[in-house]
Protein backbone atom coordinates (compact mmCIF):
# COMPACT_ATOMS: atom_id res chain seq x y z
CA UNK A 1 0.00 0.00 0.00
CA UNK A 2 3.19 2.58 0.81
CA UNK A 3 4.58 2.09 -2.37
CA UNK A 4 0.92 2.59 -4.34
CA UNK A 5 0.63 6.41 -2.52
CA UNK A 6 4.30 7.16 -3.10
CA UNK A 7 3.79 6.25 -6.98
CA UNK A 8 0.53 8.22 -6.68
CA UNK A 9 2.44 10.96 -5.19
CA UNK A 10 4.96 11.11 -7.78
CA UNK A 11 3.03 11.16 -10.34
CA UNK A 12 1.59 14.04 -9.06
CA UNK A 13 4.75 15.67 -8.87
CA UNK A 14 5.01 14.85 -12.33
CA UNK A 15 1.72 16.23 -13.78
CA UNK A 16 2.45 19.44 -11.57
CA UNK A 17 5.31 20.23 -13.15
CA UNK A 18 4.14 19.59 -16.63
CA UNK A 19 1.56 21.84 -16.21
CA UNK A 20 3.44 24.60 -13.99
CA UNK A 21 7.15 24.73 -15.71
CA UNK A 22 8.76 25.05 -12.69
CA UNK A 23 8.15 25.00 -9.07
CA UNK A 24 10.11 24.90 -5.38
CA UNK A 25 9.53 21.84 -3.02
CA UNK A 26 7.46 24.33 -0.51
CA UNK A 27 5.14 24.62 -3.38
CA UNK A 28 4.64 21.74 -4.38
CA UNK A 29 3.88 20.32 -0.77
CA UNK A 30 1.23 23.29 -0.09
CA UNK A 31 -0.80 22.68 -3.60
CA UNK A 32 -0.52 18.44 -3.81
CA UNK A 33 -0.74 18.50 0.32
CA UNK A 34 2.45 16.09 0.69
CA UNK A 35 4.08 16.46 3.90
CA UNK A 36 7.22 18.46 3.22
CA UNK A 37 9.57 15.48 4.35
CA UNK A 38 7.77 13.13 1.87
CA UNK A 39 7.80 15.72 -0.48
CA UNK A 40 11.41 16.48 -0.83
CA UNK A 41 11.98 12.36 -0.72
CA UNK A 42 10.05 12.24 -3.89
CA UNK A 43 11.84 14.86 -5.56
CA UNK A 44 15.30 13.58 -5.36
CA UNK A 45 13.97 9.88 -6.28
CA UNK A 46 12.65 12.04 -9.15
CA UNK A 47 15.83 13.70 -9.53
CA UNK A 48 17.70 10.36 -9.11
CA UNK A 49 15.62 8.75 -11.82
CA UNK A 50 16.22 11.17 -14.47
CA UNK A 51 12.64 12.87 -14.43
CA UNK A 52 13.09 16.12 -13.02
CA UNK A 53 15.82 18.92 -13.15
CA UNK A 54 16.95 21.00 -10.30
CA UNK A 55 17.63 24.86 -10.51
CA UNK A 56 19.52 26.97 -7.84
CA UNK A 57 17.95 30.06 -7.60
CA UNK A 58 19.76 33.30 -6.13
CA UNK A 59 17.10 35.76 -4.25
CA UNK A 60 17.25 39.03 -3.09
CA UNK A 61 17.59 38.47 0.50
CA UNK A 62 17.66 34.98 2.63
CA UNK A 63 19.33 31.77 0.70
CA UNK A 64 19.36 30.48 -3.12
CA UNK A 65 16.16 28.15 -3.65
CA UNK A 66 15.73 25.47 -5.61
CA UNK A 67 13.07 24.85 -8.14
CA UNK A 68 12.55 22.15 -9.85
CA UNK A 69 11.36 21.42 -13.91
CA UNK A 70 10.66 18.05 -15.77
CA UNK A 71 13.36 16.63 -17.60
CA UNK A 72 13.19 15.63 -21.47
CA UNK A 73 12.85 11.86 -19.96
CA UNK A 74 10.35 13.36 -17.61
CA UNK A 75 8.46 14.71 -20.37
CA UNK A 76 8.68 11.70 -22.25
CA UNK A 77 6.53 9.75 -19.65
CA UNK A 78 3.70 11.56 -20.92
CA UNK A 79 1.43 10.07 -23.86
CA UNK A 80 2.64 11.61 -27.41
CA UNK A 81 1.73 10.45 -30.79
CA UNK A 82 4.54 11.88 -32.50
CA UNK A 83 4.80 8.21 -34.35
CA UNK A 84 0.91 8.85 -35.54
CA UNK A 85 1.55 12.16 -36.56
CA UNK A 86 5.01 11.90 -38.45
CA UNK A 87 2.85 8.72 -40.77
CA UNK A 88 -0.30 11.12 -41.30
CA UNK A 89 2.32 13.75 -42.31
CA UNK A 90 3.95 11.30 -44.65
CA UNK A 91 1.04 9.77 -46.08
CA UNK A 92 0.03 13.11 -46.75
CA UNK A 93 3.16 14.13 -48.55
CA UNK A 94 2.87 11.03 -50.42
CA UNK A 95 -0.70 11.85 -51.97
CA UNK A 96 0.71 15.71 -52.73
CA UNK A 97 4.14 15.58 -54.19
CA UNK A 98 4.39 11.82 -55.33
CA UNK A 99 6.30 8.42 -53.49
CA UNK A 100 9.58 9.78 -55.48
CA UNK A 101 9.57 12.95 -53.59
CA UNK A 102 9.11 11.36 -50.29
CA UNK A 103 11.91 8.98 -50.76
CA UNK A 104 13.94 11.74 -51.61
CA UNK A 105 13.10 13.95 -48.01
CA UNK A 106 13.73 10.47 -45.92
CA UNK A 107 16.95 9.95 -47.47
CA UNK A 108 18.03 13.88 -46.95
CA UNK A 109 16.52 13.18 -43.34
CA UNK A 110 19.17 10.33 -42.90
CA UNK A 111 21.93 12.16 -44.19
CA UNK A 112 21.23 15.10 -41.94
CA UNK A 113 21.03 12.93 -39.07
CA UNK A 114 24.31 11.28 -40.13
CA UNK A 115 26.26 14.49 -40.11
CA UNK A 116 25.24 15.10 -36.49
CA UNK A 117 25.83 12.12 -35.43
CA UNK A 118 29.49 12.24 -37.33
CA UNK A 119 30.61 15.35 -34.87
CA UNK A 120 30.58 13.06 -32.22
CA UNK A 121 32.22 10.45 -33.70
CA UNK A 122 35.29 12.18 -35.87
CA UNK A 123 39.01 11.10 -34.86
CA UNK A 124 38.15 8.19 -32.12
CA UNK A 125 39.28 4.65 -32.28
CA UNK A 126 36.24 2.16 -34.03
CA UNK A 127 35.63 1.03 -30.60
CA UNK A 128 35.24 4.53 -29.23
CA UNK A 129 33.03 5.17 -32.26
CA UNK A 130 30.73 2.63 -31.88
CA UNK A 131 30.30 2.89 -28.24
CA UNK A 132 29.27 6.55 -28.64
CA UNK A 133 26.71 5.69 -31.70
CA UNK A 134 25.28 3.18 -28.79
CA UNK A 135 24.86 5.73 -26.18
CA UNK A 136 23.21 8.42 -28.86
CA UNK A 137 21.32 5.51 -29.64
CA UNK A 138 20.08 4.74 -26.04
CA UNK A 139 19.59 8.57 -25.53
CA UNK A 140 16.80 8.51 -28.73
CA UNK A 141 14.83 5.60 -26.85
CA UNK A 142 16.24 2.24 -29.30
CA UNK A 143 17.41 0.30 -26.12
CA UNK A 144 21.06 -0.15 -27.81
CA UNK A 145 23.41 -2.60 -26.88
CA UNK A 146 27.28 -2.99 -27.63
CA UNK A 147 28.50 -6.36 -27.92
CA UNK A 148 32.26 -7.33 -28.97
CA UNK A 149 32.80 -10.10 -31.52
CA UNK A 150 36.11 -10.00 -32.33
CA UNK A 151 37.85 -12.24 -29.85
CA UNK A 152 41.40 -12.43 -30.96
CA UNK A 153 42.19 -9.61 -28.68
CA UNK A 154 41.61 -8.15 -25.06
CA UNK A 155 42.42 -4.80 -25.66
CA UNK A 156 39.11 -2.90 -27.09
CA UNK A 157 40.72 -0.59 -29.35
CA UNK A 158 41.89 -3.30 -31.30
CA UNK A 159 38.83 -4.89 -31.79
CA UNK A 160 37.85 -5.65 -35.51
CA UNK A 161 34.57 -6.41 -35.30
CA UNK A 162 31.30 -5.31 -33.03
CA UNK A 163 27.94 -5.58 -32.76
CA UNK A 164 24.94 -3.81 -32.01
CA UNK A 165 21.82 -4.45 -30.50
CA UNK A 166 18.35 -2.45 -30.70
CA UNK A 167 16.01 -4.06 -28.67
CA UNK A 168 13.14 -1.03 -29.32
CA UNK A 169 12.53 0.90 -32.72
CA UNK A 170 11.98 4.56 -31.31
CA UNK A 171 10.35 5.37 -34.60
CA UNK A 172 8.21 1.69 -35.12
CA UNK A 173 4.79 3.35 -36.46
CA UNK A 174 6.83 5.43 -39.38
CA UNK A 175 8.91 2.19 -40.34
CA UNK A 176 5.80 0.04 -39.96
CA UNK A 177 4.23 2.38 -43.09
CA UNK A 178 7.31 2.94 -44.82
CA UNK A 179 9.95 0.39 -44.29
CA UNK A 180 12.24 2.43 -46.63
CA UNK A 181 13.21 4.06 -43.37
CA UNK A 182 15.51 1.24 -42.27
CA UNK A 183 16.90 0.61 -45.73
CA UNK A 184 18.18 4.81 -45.25
CA UNK A 185 18.77 3.85 -41.62
CA UNK A 186 22.05 1.06 -42.73
CA UNK A 187 23.01 3.07 -45.10
CA UNK A 188 23.76 5.83 -42.46
CA UNK A 189 25.19 3.22 -40.41
CA UNK A 190 27.59 2.45 -43.33
CA UNK A 191 28.31 6.21 -44.42
CA UNK A 192 29.16 6.50 -40.65
CA UNK A 193 31.76 3.64 -40.92
CA UNK A 194 33.46 4.32 -44.34
CA UNK A 195 36.32 1.77 -42.90
CA UNK A 196 33.95 -0.97 -42.35
CA UNK A 197 31.14 -3.48 -43.63
CA UNK A 198 28.23 -3.18 -41.64
CA UNK A 199 25.25 -5.94 -42.60
CA UNK A 200 21.82 -5.77 -40.69
CA UNK A 201 21.82 -9.03 -39.33
CA UNK A 202 18.23 -8.75 -37.33
CA UNK A 203 15.18 -6.87 -38.22
CA UNK A 204 12.43 -6.55 -35.98
CA UNK A 205 10.24 -5.82 -38.88
CA UNK A 206 10.54 -9.43 -39.84
CA UNK A 207 9.35 -10.24 -36.63
CA UNK A 208 12.51 -11.03 -34.49
CA UNK A 209 12.66 -9.50 -31.23
CA UNK A 210 15.70 -6.50 -32.15
CA UNK A 211 17.75 -5.10 -34.76
CA UNK A 212 20.64 -6.24 -35.23
CA UNK A 213 23.81 -4.58 -37.11
CA UNK A 214 27.17 -6.43 -37.42
CA UNK A 215 29.97 -3.54 -37.89
CA UNK A 216 33.35 -5.27 -39.17
CA UNK A 217 36.33 -3.37 -40.06
CA UNK A 218 37.76 -4.08 -43.39
CA UNK A 219 40.90 -5.71 -44.09
CA UNK A 220 44.15 -3.30 -45.73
Amino acid sequence: MTTSLQQSSKDSILQYLLKDSQASAQTIAQVLNISPQATRRHLKELEDQGFIDRHIIQVKTGRPQHFYSLSRKGRDRFPQNYGEFAVSFLDTLTETVGENQVSKVLEKQWQRKAENYRQYLTGKTLHQRVAQLVEIRKEEGYMAELFCVDKKSTDLDNQQQFFLSEHNCAISDVAESYPQVCGHELEMFASLFPDCHVERTNWIKDGEHRCGYLIKKNLN
